[in-house]
């Protein structure tokens, strides 16, 4: 068996066609020269790859492609319906997500008034703020909440779903709720999104 490659023979430093007689032409032989068919190597019909046509594209503020959505909340879980909308907000339902940039939709959530929470979740529910005072601590049920105001329900568990850094409260600003079905964002000519 006899090195027929200019790739292998450089290796062993000659430009003849040697047998093999040791186990250093060997090793060699089987990995130095990755493109072996029985005792050739066919390194000369190698096909260069051009490494630049595949490298991960990182989006930025000028190229994001960002649009604006509806989504209808009438009947729809609370905590299912603010996952699908953070996803959204955040961009993760795009190819070309970049986790650092906002890069995701424009939502805007309609008859939030009309959100279901499961079980006795109405009444046994509370979120707990601090008013930064001594003996500040207040309690509010989710009952207490809708009567305040229903969208308050969506934006803080939206919220809660997204990142607690200043991207976080940036990509916040891009959420858009209302009680009814009605919004005034005509203009952006949103498109509607089925959950």
């Amino acid at each position: 068996m006899g090195l027929s490659c200019y790739f292998c023979s450089s290796i062993l430093d000659t430009d003849k066609n040697l047998p093999i007689k040791s186990w250093i032409s060997i090793f060699i032989l089987l990995f130095l020269c990755p493109f072996l068919r029985g005792d050739v190597c066919i390194s000369k019909t190698l096909i260069k790859v051009d490494t630049l046509s595949y490298k991960t594209i990182s989006a930025n503020k000028a190229t994001a492609e960002k649009s604006w959505v509806v989504v209808d909340a009438d009947s729809k879980v609370l905590g299912r319906l603010a996952s699908e909308v953070a996803k959204i907000i955040r961009g993760k339902n795009k190819p070309g997500y970049t986790p650092h940039v906002d890069c995701g939709d424009n939502v805007i959530v309609i008859n939030a008034d009309k959100v279901k929470l499961t079980g006795k979740k109405w009444t046994d529910k509370v979120y707990v703020r601090y008013t930064g005072h001594p003996g500040g601590q207040r309690f509010q049920t989710a009952n207490e909440a809708k009567a305040k105001s229903s969208t308050l329900l969506v934006e803080r568990a939206v919220r809660g779903m997204l990142p607690k850094n200043r991207l976080g409260r940036q990509l916040f600003n891009n959420l858009f709720v209302y009680e009814g079905a009605e919004h005034p964002h005509e203009a952006q000519k949103p498109k509607e999104i089925k959950l």
